[in-house]
């Protein structure tokens, strides 16, 4: 079969399809040609971005992945394995008119592995991606992974692989300029907001040039492939419109194909990119980043693993370094603030805690540091956390409480230290409430009233007593937070 003369011009137009991984090397392929928008790359810029890693492809097609410009044959073995450029015979033996194979040899064998198909000759079949008319049938040599490990882009016997057309084809060619080479597995960072996609993929397509040609090791992309996300995230100036996926995959033959996905929701992402915005959310979300460090990992490292693995932790362990901060004999007062702020529009931004319900809570934990105000010892304040593990200790907890702001002064006419609503949505155990969430809020509001009201804590006991005995509890708490949330 043919495709008519008139349609051909299709054949070198960017369509932006469902696949994650063909949209970011279609948006490689843009940003090689100078352009940010793949579906308004014309069919001139097409050939000239498919000209260059054509060009990069048959260049270190006769190099040693460790040479310096040899770059693209190290990348090829983990997008494309079993393509001419790195076979392990592609430079032995003989051709088939008998002569020794020599370099032009090889790197002819990648200009045909790369080349367009003929325009004119049809499948018959339409494109698995796009719809258009498709070019051929492609497995592993071509496509890096299809959906997932389960769904190898290796083809059965008698089976002709993926119909797709050439632009489709091309952008796989084009991926690895579009993501994070480390040499093992490859991270692609990908959302459905396009012109994030635009920023993110255009950045690393710079990268990705400037090694593959100056080769330097220092530049190597070593970092966290989750901190890698969250500071492009961070780097965005506009709103974030859809989610953001990171995938980390591998089409290596000897390590094994690897395909894993982990997804950061639209609000997170924004809440993410904002808190980099604001002066006094910026100031707070460094001291969240402190509270994130440990022994072995940096906090920010810390804090984007959490981010795209167990966002619920990130105000677990901000709870955490709020109350650390707190401990201090001469607590940053304006800080806490800042800090008990910041986990409060995370409870609200990303965890959608109803601002209705948050007031209740709020007015339950303002109550309670009212009654301390006029405490000088950290006594109170280590009893609540230690509280707050356990639901039944809690209630009994409040309920003293409770008796304590009923007779104290100035409480008269201010209503029951905690609402019959707050009291729900601290213990109510169904599916739809997250109590766990709503207790670390009491404390959080607790915390934020006191340092409204300038409490500073003034009795003999040692700070690193206080904050041992703090990490201690806070390791059990968060244990228990999981086990809860399961």
């Amino acid at each position: 079969m043919t495709i008519p003369s008139g349609e051909r011009p299709v054949q070198r137009r960017l369509v932006l399809t469902p696949h994650p991984l063909q949209r970011v090397g279609a948006f490689a392929l843009a940003a090689l040609a100078g352009e940010r928008d793949p579906e308004e790359l014309g069919p001139e810029g097409f050939e000239r971005a498919v000209s260059e890693l054509v060009g990069y492809a048959v260049q270190a097609s006769v190099r040693e992945s460790k040479a310096l410009d040899g770059f693209w044959q190290k990348v090829s073995l983990s997008f494309f394995p079993n393509s001419p450029m790195n076979h392990p015979g592609r430079r032995k033996g003989k051709t088939e008119d008998g002569r020794p194979k020599t370099d032009e040899d090889v790197r002819e064998a990648v200009r045909v592995w790369l080349r367009a198909p003929d325009e004119a000759a049809s499948t018959g079949v339409d494109c698995a991606l796009c719809g258009r008319g498709a070019a051929g049938f492609y497995g592993k040599r071509d496509v890096v992974l299809a959906e997932s490990e389960a769904y190898r882009n290796t083809t059965p016997r008698g089976h002709e692989g993926m119909a797709m057309c050439w632009p489709c084809l091309a952008s796989f060619y084009a991926l690895p300029y579009g993501c994070q080479l480390t040499g093992g597995s490859s991270v692609a960072l990908h959302s459905w907001n396009d012109a994030f996609l635009a920023q993110v993929v255009g950045r690393q397509v710079t990268r990705n040039r400037r090694l593959a040609v100056t080769g330097d090791e220092s530049k190597k992309q070593a970092e966290s492939r989750e901190l890698v996300a969250v500071r492009a995230l961070r780097a965005y100036s506009e709103r974030f419109t859809a989610g953001v996926e990171l995938l980390v995959f591998n089409n290596n033959n000897n390590r094994g194909q690897l395909l894993e996905s982990y997804s950061l929701s639209q609000p997170l992402a924004e809440w993410l990119r904002r808190t980099s915005r604001l002066a006094d959310l910026r100031r707070a979300f460094t001291l969240l980043v402190r509270a994130h460090v440990t022994a072995n990992v940096p906090g920010m490292v810390g804090l984007a693993r959490n981010a795209f693995r167990e966002p619920t932790r990130i105000i677990s362990t901000g709870v955490h370094g709020l109350m650390t901060l707190m401990a201090a004999p001469d607590p940053d007062l304006a800080a806490a603030a800042e800090v008990a702020g910041l986990l409060v529009t995370f409870a609200t931004e990303v965890m959608q805690v109803n601002e209705k319900d948050l007031a209740e809570i709020r007015a339950t934990g303002h109550k309670i540091a009212g009654l301390w105000s006029e405490e000088s010892s950290r006594g109170p304040l280590k009893d609540l956390r230690r509280q707050l593990r356990s639901p039944r200790q809690l209630r009994s907890w409040l309920t003293k409480q409770s008796v304590a702001w009923a007779g104290a002064q100035g409480t008269a006419g201010r209503g029951p230290l905690i609402s019959e609503r707050a009291y729900v949505l601290l213990f109510d155990p169904g599916a739809d409430n997250p109590a766990w969430l709503h207790r670390d809020l009491l404390l959080i509001t607790v915390l934020e009233e006191l340092a409204r009201l300038g409490w500073r804590a003034d009795d003999e006991e040692q700070l690193e007593e206080v904050l041992a005995e703090l990490d201690a509890a806070d390791r059990k708490f968060i244990s228990e937070d999981e086990e809860e949330g399961q």
